[in-house]
């Protein structure tokens, strides 16, 4: 089964502007997140962005990009508009949606996303154990699971406040694997009344039907969305470098 790696970029952060090309130890972040995606050696990687910037930056490394309209509503807008552009991509059965904004993600959590795909889902994500003082961050997303066994299982529920369930509730991690075919159902499909009241993309499948499968990661990557994020991100590089 062939599996690609798509990468949103979009400049037009409301809380960090500028954040694919963000420094962390002198690197552009996206660059950070490509090398992820491509260590984790499951298939070609591309980066879907919409300024030259960026496009520049990855093809100086050697890498694919693809521009696309910045006027795009959401990330999933924008690799789907990526994909149709993508040579021979008939061929293609999972895309993965890698966000931007997670330089230090594991590169086998990459390739755990794809794994509920392979039983019988067509849209999967990541989740990973939600610690007490996380319960009652807005900024959080939370994933209520029933699980199949110890590593998979599906999606009944995504929120941000706390609705005050006890069991089966843990961190959402916003990476995305799709079949080609419900890549190209989800991107036509109406914004669900729950999508646009939580504003939580994954409710436009979940609302027309499409099961999630979850895939269970043993630890909550660190995302970039404030200055303050930046320089954590750095001292857990220089921590790595240190320790090697």
């Amino acid at each position: 089964m062939k599996t690609i790696i798509l990468i949103p970029s979009r400049m037009a952060s409301t809380r960090l502007p500028g954040k694919p090309m963000a420094k962390i130890n002198g690197k552009p972040m996206i660059q950070l997140v490509w090398e992820k995606a491509i260590s984790s050696d499951i298939g070609d990687v591309y980066v879907a962005c919409s300024e030259d910037e960026v496009f520049q930056t990855i093809k100086d490394l050697g890498g694919r990009a693809i521009m696309t309209d910045p006027q795009l509503a959401s990330g999933t807008d924008r690799i789907h508009a990526a994909f149709k552009k993508i040579d021979n991509n008939q061929k293609v059965d999972f895309v993965i949606n890698l966000q931007g904004d997670l330089p230090l993600i594991n590169p086998q959590h990459i390739k755990s996303v794809i794994n509920p795909l392979k039983k019988n889902f067509t849209m999967s994500t990541l989740a990973t154990s939600l610690k007490k003082v996380q319960i009652q961050n807005p900024n959080i997303t939370k994933i209520k699971v029933k699980w199949i066994d110890n590593e998979l299982g599906v999606a009944k529920d995504f929120f941000r406040l706390n609705k005050k369930l006890k069991t089966e509730i843990y961190h959402h991690v916003g990476i995305y694997a799709y079949s080609t075919e419900t890549l190209n159902e989800f991107v036509k499909l109406p914004k669900s009344k729950n999508e646009i009241n939580l504003n939580l993309e994954q409710f436009r499948a979940m609302d027309a039907n499409i099961k999630i499968g979850v895939s269970y990661i043993s630890d909550i990557p660190i995302g970039i969305d404030t200055k303050e994020d930046l320089i954590y991100a750095e001292s857990i590089i220089r921590e790595n470098y240190e320790k090697s």
